[in-house]
């Protein structure tokens, strides 16, 4: 199990260091006048060769590098490397926040939109997988087939436009105006604006993985449903649930725990689209707004919060998974 962690460990650097080398070659070749862009509208010629010679924009693009994941600009006398302690994702020029700050604030909004899907889809689609299981080519088991491959060929952007015009602008034109456009409420200043700020994003989402997530689950119970052990609780009398969900499901687990981390840090890395059509401040819009300025910085920031949110909920994932395969 320790050399399992410590291969796994060594995978998760080599992995986010090369999302730091591809993003940091990408926006270099994206901005040619990064120093320009990075500065205030207003800003003097002094300002902007100020920021030059603080991100070494004049070395280089090796020695950038290097200058970015060690040391990075001193701010306020404070390096902000990715290898400082604690770690820093470097400094907005144009916000004029360090990045580390800006992507913090928006965390509350992507994690929020992101767990509350990852639990709708993940019931919804155990219990829809789980009865389709139970009569594989029944009426349940035909419909349900069918829908999941509608759901999974109408984009998330289709999805969310569809439902903002029936949810919310035809019942508001009904005068049933219990669906927002968009916004986001804090939970710790209202639970219930929170849930019913986020339902159509949820639904969104939930749209988008529920039919992936439910042929999943049908097809890893199918998997074992003819195993002795299943064959042996129903002898014993078991009511058909236990041995579904008792037995069949946590044999078939590995597969949906493996998706379900994997969807999971895909939206909580970057929820671009959905953000941007409910007016959500999350990672993903901040990532938007600040590639159409050439933030660069802000853009390597959140694709390396990506990458890492990724690499850790697969490393969770892997842990769990060979620790239940008792190797």
């Amino acid at each position: 199990m320790v050399g399992f962690v410590v291969r796994r460990t060594a995978r998760m650097a080599v992995t986010v260091l090369a999302v730091v080398l591809v993003t940091f070659g990408l926006t270099k070749l994206a901005y040619q006048n990064p120093a320009r862009m990075l500065a205030p509208d207003n800003a003097s010629q002094e300002t902007v060769d100020a920021i030059a010679n603080s991100l070494r924009l004049n070395d280089p693009w090796w020695v950038q590098l290097w200058h970015y994941v060690v040391h990075g600009p001193e701010i306020k006398g404070t390096p902000t490397g990715l290898l400082n302690w604690p770690p820093s994702l470097g400094y907005s020029y144009r916000m004029q926040r360090p990045v580390t700050e800006l992507i913090a604030e928006k965390i509350p909004v992507t994690a929020s939109l992101a767990i509350g899907a990852l639990v709708i889809w993940i019931v919804l689609s155990v219990l829809a997988g789980v009865y389709a299981a139970r009569r594989p080519g029944g009426w349940f088991d035909t419909i349900s087939s069918g829908a999941s491959y509608v759901m999974l060929s109408v984009p998330t952007f289709v999805t969310g436009v569809v439902l903002l015009y029936v949810l919310f602008y035809q019942l508001s034109l009904h005068g049933l105006k219990f669906f927002p456009s968009g916004g986001y409420v804090p939970l710790t200043e209202n639970p219930a604006e929170w849930a019913r700020h986020l339902l159509l994003p949820w639904l969104t989402l939930v749209l988008a993985e529920v039919g992936l997530f439910q042929r999943v689950v049908r097809a890893s119970v199918l998997e074992v449903a003819g195993a002795d052990y299943i064959r042996t609780a129903r002898a014993k009398g078991l009511p058909p649930w236990r041995v579904y969900f008792d037995h069949a499901l946590s044999a078939a687990a590995n597969p949906i725990l493996t998706l379900g981390a994997i969807e999971f840090a895909a939206i909580l890395g970057g929820a671009i689209i959905t953000e941007q059509i409910f007016g959500l401040d999350g990672v993903g819009r901040l990532a938007v707004n600040a590639a159409q300025s050439g933030d660069a910085p802000v853009v390597i920031g959140c694709t390396l919060f990506g990458a890492v949110v990724f690499v850790l909920s697969t490393f969770v994932i892997d842990v769990i998974t060979h620790a239940r395969s008792g190797k």
